[in-house]
């Protein structure tokens, strides 16, 4: 096995993934490539059907690429069966063993392996101190919840020390509140193991709170990767913006660019200052996208932007005002709580938007 000196785990390399006739059946994936550092957190974000789930059963082995290259360390292993493969897999359901103990489970893959006992026993209390169970250690799998049963094939999978631990939806059976302590959980893991996790999820809140960084996925194609705060602060397309977190959107022209930097003009006619991604030119009608949390209400008079508040939602932590534009889209301003600070806009009242420079993002479509 190479020593992987590009210092990548996996690199995918035009992978394409056709289920059925390769000129007629359903493309799972067109044409993909990604490189996923060592010993960083992963994630495939995507909806359903969107390929993150072929993606990561390839790189297990469980299927093979129609075309293109899978490396591990700089080795194709495309062609590879799983067993033959140093990775391992945490799925949806746990596929614990409900007469065996918690001990029993996670050393069951080491003794299929061949293990000596006595590394079994040692690894296995490792694995129990690891994920905090060691009083755990003689109870059955069926006696304990569901976030215990989910340390515990953790525990089982990390046993044997792979080099890349692929994680699809491994939380989506447990509460939310489980789920908040168990991505803490994951993180804390994969720090103190040094190993590559690659997650597979649907959610964007677990995307932003465990990963390092984070692959976007839509209809077979990975549309952007970087970390939370680059997919969050600065989407490249209107997909990316409106799957990460909650948005708004403006229709304007673009006036001039200058680098990473446009003058676009809003519906009221008023100018300001945008980032830019890639893609477009002066006179281009584009779309602007502007997060609640980085705009505020204001008297009208005041404002880049006037309307009507048609409703107020308090969520504890936050405020959201909505509020009907003049030219007819409803646009979201988020205001965190705190002490003293009084309503000062009613549902009927007329108010305006503001926002800063730079703070609005033009976007590909």
């Amino acid at each position: 096995m190479s020593d992987g000196t590009s210092g990548n785990s996996i690199d995918v390399r035009d992978v394409r993934k056709v289920f059925g006739a390769v000129d007629t059946g359903f493309v799972a994936l067109d044409t993909v490539s990604v490189s996923i550092r060592q010993n960083e957190f992963f994630t495939l974000l995507g909806p359903s059907g969107c390929g993150k789930t072929t993606l990561l059963r390839l790189i297990a082995g469980f299927d093979f690429p129609t075309a293109g290259q899978i490396l591990l360390y700089g080795e194709d292993i495309a062609g590879l069966p799983p067993f033959k493969r140093p990775v391992n897999t945490v799925f949806q359901s746990y596929a614990l063993f409900p007469h065996m103990t918690v001990a029993e489970n996670i050393g069951f893959g080491l003794e299929m392996l061949g293990k000596p006992k006595a590394e079994v026993k040692a690894r296995v209390t490792e694995m129990l101190r690891l994920v905090r169970m060691e009083h755990l250690a003689g109870r059955k799998t069926s006696q304990i919840s569901g976030g215990q049963q989910q340390r515990v094939a953790l525990a089982r999978a990390l046993a044997p020390q792979p080099k890349v631990l692929l994680l699809d939806e491994p939380l989506s059976a447990l509460d939310y509140k489980l789920r908040k302590e168990m991505q803490l959980e994951l993180k804390r893991l994969q720090g103190e193991t040094g190993i590559t996790f690659i997650f597979v999820t649907h959610d964007q809140e677990e995307a932003l709170t465990m990963s390092d960084r984070i692959a976007v996925m839509s209809a077979g194609k990975i549309l952007q990767v970087g970390t939370p705060r680059e997919i969050y602060d600065s989407p490249s397309e209107r997909f990316v913006a409106e799957f990460i977190g909650e948005t708004n959107f403006i229709e304007a022209d673009l006036i001039a660019h200058d680098g990473d930097y446009a003058t676009v003009r809003l519906p009221t006619g008023q100018q300001i200052q945008a980032t830019l991604a890639e893609g477009h030119k002066p006179g281009d009608k584009v779309w602007l996208v502007v997060r609640p949390e980085h705009a505020q209400l204001v008297p009208a008079p005041q404002a880049m932007l006037s309307g009507t508040v048609e409703n107020i939602v308090y969520l504890g932590t936050d405020t959201h005002f909505h509020l009907r534009l003049d030219n007819g889209p409803l646009f979201t301003v988020r205001r965190q709580n705190t002490r003293g600070v009084a309503e000062v806009f009613e549902p009927g009242q007329r108010a305006g938007v503001a926002f800063a420079d730079g703070t609005a993002r033009v976007l590909r479509d």
